[in-house]
């Protein structure tokens, strides 16, 4: 039976049990909330509900079955746009709330089962919950991704990747203000020393490089442009925190809750904007660039209200 130990962090004080473990553990709500009711949840030794609330500090014991195989369910996911497809690959914006592909503990929508419900076929070797996914997006991150439709494709940008031929462009908005205002940060990432949910800058990590840019500095944030050579999980958050300038609305890694409140913001400020890669037929150079969701554009708007 799998299981996990861990501190509620700060910005989760007071955050309802599924609501929280949904955040730590990067469970759906609906999973999180069957743990609790079926007696899986404990904080210091006392027996949650789902509707209990967290305390900042306080151990929560984590324990859960599942025996289900990961799978590709179908589902309609109104929000995530197609912007281009052809015989090899398929470009998607995603939205917030959706994770890749299926994984344990996880029964939310999926970036292949909405390519699945429509009629999207994926044909790559590999286990068939992951077929075509070459890189990945958390579930809290919006913006582009690229899924390989066919095994030449996923070969190929497989080994882009790898060789750092794709430009990935983020923006995102973080607490305070960096200095130097535009960097670099290279620190190895990893899985964090004590706390499993966690990644974090490690000695033993993986080479992990972070460039970084100020687009616009607002009181006590700035929005960033930032462009990854790697692709470590939670890289921005992880390096970002660790420059002590953590993305807002992502209490995970120490953003200030106050803070998330007053923008209207449920999830961290990181948005995957820009995706350019060669074509892994043609060769030829293609580019994409998505636009800022609702939520993000909102705590903007927010921001520069403040700053006049």
């Amino acid at each position: 039976m799998p299981s996990r130990t861990l501190p509620v962090p700060d910005g989760l004080d007071g955050a309802r049990v599924d609501a929280g473990l949904a955040k730590m553990l990067g469970f759906s709500r609906t999973f999180a909330a069957d743990v609790a009711e079926r007696g899986g949840v404990a904080l210091d030794g006392r027996t949650l509900s789902k509707s209990d609330r967290l305390r900042a500090g306080g151990w929560l014991d984590v324990s859960w079955e599942d025996k289900r195989e990961p799978e590709v369910v179908p589902v309609v996911v109104p929000d995530l746009a197609i912007i281009h497809q052809d015989d090899d690959i398929v470009v998607v914006d995603k939205p917030a709330g959706v994770a890749a592909h299926p994984s344990p503990g996880w029964d939310g929508p999926t970036v292949l089962g909405a390519l699945a419900a429509g009629g999207v076929g994926i044909a790559t070797s590999g286990a068939a919950e992951r077929r075509g996914i070459v890189h990945r997006l958390d579930v809290g991150t919006s913006g582009l991704m690229v899924v390989a439709k066919t095994e030449r494709a996923y070969t190929a940008l497989k080994r882009a990747f790898k060789e750092r031929e794709v430009e990935k462009i983020y923006h995102t908005v973080v607490q305070g203000h960096p200095d130097p205002l535009s960097g670099t940060i290279d620190a190895p990432v990893g899985r964090h020393p004590s706390h499993s949910w966690k990644f974090a800058v490690t000695p033993g990590g993986k080479d992990s490089v972070t460039h970084y840019e100020t687009l616009e500095a607002f009181p006590g944030a700035a929005l960033l442009e930032v462009r990854l050579e790697t692709g470590r999980t939670h890289q921005i958050r992880v390096h970002m925190a660790a420059h002590r300038h953590p993305c807002v609305g992502d209490p995970l890694y120490g953003a200030d809750p106050t803070l998330s409140a007053r923008l209207g913001l449920a999830r961290q400020w990181l948005h995957a904007r820009r995706l350019s890669f060669a074509h892994p037929l043609t060769r030829a150079r293609e580019s994409f660039a998505s636009d800022y969701p609702a939520d993000l554009a909102h705590a903007l708007d927010v921001l520069a209200d403040r700053s006049t």
